[in-house]
């Protein structure tokens, strides 16, 4: 029932004519005989009923009336009398013929022997209430903790005498009559003001001690004057809160002497008795909290809500928000948060190529084409968050579960079929953790949504048998989010109010409720398990080779694919010995990240073995860290996967014989021949086509490149000319108006940010990517920063002073120092024996005087990936020829002793190995001259590399 502040209808208090009833006792002490009795009477008769009244007389200077009162044609005043629960009075002056039938009822009782009239042995003891002391007021009357420790979660029958306002109760406890005040859990309503006055306790105070009124009012007589004048409402007065005496109202005509349940929740520090509180109505009980939010009577307070059951709770905090959407009463000006989050409606259904995180999957949609980019979907399971994985290159350490939580999914989910119902989409700034107000740009859109398993397995057994009913419908499957939090493998979100939330929230509430009372997973008091996990792919070459005879002894072993780095080249996790590895496909190579059918290669590779258990075999490791070998997935060679499909070549130039089902690559690239797949669309049988390298002088890349940088082994960093992207970078720092040295706190730059930096050389100031920086925050102006020229390749150590923050229109361009390496050559590093003569050698013929190069790409080596830093990252193999001498300095280099060829392979194309026969003369011409390298004789073959079976040595080696 909802009603304004104008519909509160006036209360008046009337006193039935001619009758007078056993007085109750106060708070503590006894009845008269039979009050008690006569009391219940009249309120059950009368109580939620609609009456009529006459007025039979008043007494003067006594504001009440007496009155004759009818419930339909039933005189109220009769049946108390016909029943023994009243007396009546003696008339003083005319007898009316209503006194005279009173009479006569009450002879017929008399007679009867009924109600007060009621002489029977013990009759009259039994009928007097001895009531223990009122706790009203005084706590200490009652032994609250003991009480609801004794009937904690049981229905305690209450009678409510009184309501002080909408949320709190003052009521007799069935059936010791113990007199309490009652709080309702989890609500507040507003204040009904207070009266400093003496009016509380002389005039209006009189339903707080006689909850009945009291039927010998006639015997009150007047107040006094200085009552009177103490009882003014003038008198320091606190007027009700909004909607204080419509919130009392409301309460009131429900519960006021009505019979009650309260459930005890618990007692406050001040003793206060706290519960729910149900009454009557038809025939379920309400509860009384709901109903006062749900009509903006009242509103949800956390610290008493926390005393009750979670779905109660949850009942309120959606009545709550409710009543705020509709802006209902107390909510009446209420305006709602600012959210980030908004709903959505999207359903599809596909297979999980990955799962990200415990709380994110990657989903391909059946409804898209395969290998288009949109395929895949990145999901964020809705209103959960689990423990975060860290990222290894910024040195985070995984969260405790972070690992369990998401191999729980990768083994449920993996390859399964789902069905996503998306929910709501969210904006996060691209930088978490930033001080500064992200702008337009700087944020991204999170989709979230509701991930169901529609296959009927062991994940059954994390579930309730019984789904509860929800706002959203049956469910269509298991639910993964409540999966994961039935484990304890993560937290429901605290959504504020206003926030999209999954249309399965309560759902995934009950399910953490379950697992923090099993103190599953993070809810558990035991310590998190730990796994040292070393991850090779970013630690150095030499500690991969360290690893390679363990990965060799057991043949074939079990290894879990983590990521796809390219069509043939994947990072493993390999349980057995703890690490995870860069591992590459034996004599199967499949396009490059540039070239046609890349991402196809990729995109068979995610559905067919991302996240998988598969099986390996290490056979070697290459110059760069990478193990190569055959990888098996469900007894299925993953090479013969992409030959048969068209998107890989077979290389076997180092020898068939070493890689397993040898024969069934080269069937499976026959029959993608025959049928003209993919990178064979235009193949024709006979012609002879190389794996992987252009067999045309035409078809290579060329670049006109100035040298930059001159790196150990052969590298070097080059910036291309004509390059657009130089100028238009060049032209934006110089636009940078630089400011003072930043205040120290205010820039931190960490290990991967693109700063601004001074190069010391010549002081101009240029992009660089910070590589190592001091330990915490930055403590003075000399802290000292490694940082690497992204556009020039140059590495240096810089103080604090000489870094700047840089805009992210500028830092977001790639770098222009592209990492080249001379093309058939090996060259010694600078730890190695004439590594040092070969870059001064080097450095000699590039960076003496400033000159345009020709670069001719001949390959371009990729298993660097996304790696950042000097010498690292994707390195294009060259030929690079001074145009005003028409020579190679590959040549030179060879000419001089500082480098030597690679071994020849039988497979290279006819113009490569024209080209190879050129520079061994070179190579020849310097090892007859005993020149470099060569001062002591023929150089024995490298380890990772076997000689030429017609190779002899002529000397010892190096002395």
């Amino acid at each position: 029932m909802g009603m304004t502040k104008a519909e509160i209808p006036p209360e008046k208090t009337v006193v039935l004519a001619h009758l007078s009833a056993p007085r109750l006792a106060r708070r503590g002490g006894q009845d008269d005989p039979f009050a008690w009795d006569s009391r219940e009477f009249l309120r059950k008769l009368c109580i939620g009923k609609d009456v009529v009244f006459r007025t039979e007389y008043t007494i003067p200077n006594f504001s009440r009336e007496f009155c004759s009162v009818f419930i339909g044609t039933t005189n109220v005043g009769n049946e108390i009398v016909t029943h023994g629960w009243a007396k009546v009075k003696e008339v003083k002056g005319e007898v009316t013929p209503e006194h005279t039938e009173l009479l006569r009822l009450e002879e017929q009782a008399r007679q009867q022997g009924i109600g007060l009239w009621d002489r029977s042995p013990g009759s009259v003891d039994a009928a007097i209430r001895n009531l223990p002391p009122s706790a009203v007021g005084d706590p200490s009357n009652l032994d609250a903790m003991g009480l609801l420790a004794a009937n904690k979660g049981k229905p305690l029958e209450a009678i409510v005498e009184q309501v002080r306002d909408g949320s709190s109760l003052r009521v007799y406890l069935l059936p010791e009559f113990q007199f309490v005040q009652v709080f309702v859990a989890g609500i507040q309503a507003p204040s009904m003001g207070r009266k400093q006055t003496q009016e509380s306790t002389i005039a209006s105070d009189i339903p707080s001690d006689e909850p009945n009124g009291d039927s010998n009012a006639e015997s009150r007589g007047p107040l006094t004057s200085a009552q009177r004048i103490t009882a003014s409402p003038a008198f320091n007065e606190v007027s009700p809160d909004a909607f204080g005496r419509e919130a009392k109202h409301f309460t009131e005509i429900r519960v006021l002497n009505r019979d009650v349940r309260i459930v005890l929740e618990g007692v406050d520090k001040f003793s206060n008795l706290i519960g729910s509180v149900y009454y009557a109505d038809g025939e379920s009980p309400k509860d009384l909290a709901l109903e006062l939010i749900e009509n903006g009577y009242a509103k949800y307070v956390e610290w008493s809500a926390s005393m009750m059951e979670d779905e109660a709770r949850r009942k309120l905090k959606a009545a709550e928000l409710q009543a705020k959407k509709t802006k209902l009463r107390l909510w009446t000006n209420y305006v709602p948060p600012s959210t980030n989050s908004k709903a959505i409606s999207d359903n599809f259904t596909g297979k999980v190529v990955e799962v990200v995180s415990g709380d994110c999957i990657i989903v391909a949609d059946d409804s898209l084409p395969f290998g288009s980019p949109a395929a895949e979907r990145r999901v964020n399971l809705s209103s959960i968050r689990c423990p975060k994985l860290g990222n290894p290159r910024r040195e985070e350490k995984p969260a405790p579960y972070a690992r369990e939580a998401r191999e729980f999914l990768r083994t449920r989910l993996i390859g399964n079929q789902v069905q996503v119902s998306m929910e709501y989409s969210r904006k996060v700034p691209l930088a978490d953790g930033s001080a500064a107000p992200a702008g337009p740009t700087d944020s991204r859109v999170m989709g979230f949504g509701s991930v169901f398993l529609l296959s009927q397995g062991k994940e059954r057994e994390d579930v309730p048998s019984t789904t509860p009913a929800t706002a959203a419908g049956q469910q269509p499957g298991v639910n993964v989010a409540e999966l994961i939090i039935a484990r304890g493998l993560g937290t429901v979100i605290r959504h504020r109010d206003f926030e999209e939330r999954s249309n399965y929230y309560d759902n995934l509430l009950a399910a953490e409720s379950r697992a923090t009372a099993g103190r599953k997973g993070i809810h558990s008091a035991k310590d998190p398990p730990s796994m040292h996990v070393t991850d090779l792919l970013t630690t150095s070459a030499k500690k991969a080779k360290d690893f390679l005879p363990f990965l060799q002894r057991n043949r074939r072993m079990t290894a879990v694919v983590e990521y796809v780095l390219s069509g043939h080249r994947f990072k493993l996790f390999v349980p057995k010995e703890t690490c995870s590895i860069a591992f590459s496909l034996s004599g199967v190579r499949c396009p490059g990240r540039d070239e046609p059918y890349s991402n196809d290669a990729i995109s068979l590779m995610r559905r067919k073995i991302m996240q998988r258990d598969v099986e390996i075999e290490v056979e070697t490791v290459d110059r760069t860290g990478t193990f190569l070998g055959t990888l098996w997935e469900s007894k299925t060679n993953v090479g013969v996967i992409l030959l048969e499909a068209g998107l890989a070549r077979l290389q076997t130039g180092f020898g068939a014989d070493r890689i397993p089902d040898a024969h069934l690559l080269a069937q499976a690239e026959q029959s993608a021949k025959k049928q003209k797949l993919k990178i064979w669309e235009n193949y024709v049988e006979g012609e002879e086509v190389s794996n992987g390298a252009t067999n045309d002088k035409k078809q290579k890349e060329e670049l006109k490149v100035v040298v930059t940088e001159v790196l150990g082994g052969g590298k070097f960093y080059v910036q291309a000319v004509e390059d657009k992207k130089v100028a238009s970078i060049q032209q934006q720092l110089a636009s940078l108006n630089l400011k003072e040295a930043p205040v120290i706190g205010a820039f931190n730059p960490k290990k991967g940010d693109i700063v601004l930096a001074q190069f010391s050389a010549d002081n101009s100031w240029n992009r660089a990517m910070v590589v190592t920086g001091p330990r915490g925050p930055v403590q003075s102006a000399k802290d000292k920063f490694e940082v690497f020229y992204i556009d020039y390749g140059n590495q240096e150590t810089v103080t604090y002073s000489q870094l700047r923050p840089l805009d992210a229109s500028v830092s977001s361009a790639p770098g222009l120092a592209q990492l080249c390496q001379l093309a058939y050559l090996k060259v010694p590093t600078l730890e190695e024996d004439y590594g040092q003569e070969a870059a001064m050698y080097l450095s000699e013929n590039t960076l003496s005087e400033p000159k345009a190069f020709k670069a001719v790409i001949e390959e371009r080596d990729a298993s660097g990936g996304k790696v950042k830093g000097q010498g690292t990252g994707n390195i294009l193999l060259v030929t690079l020829i001074d145009e005003e001498s028409d020579t190679s300095i590959n040549s030179i280099m060879l000419k001089g002793g500082v480098a030597r060829l690679e071994k020849r392979r039988r497979w290279e194309p006819k113009d490569r190995q024209q080209m190879l026969d050129e520079l061994e003369k070179f190579q020849a011409e310097a090892r007859t001259k005993r020149l470099g390298m060569w001062e002591y004789g023929d150089i024995e073959s490298d380890d990772d590399e076997n000689p030429l079976p017609s190779a002899k040595k002529t000397g010892a080696g190096k002395r």
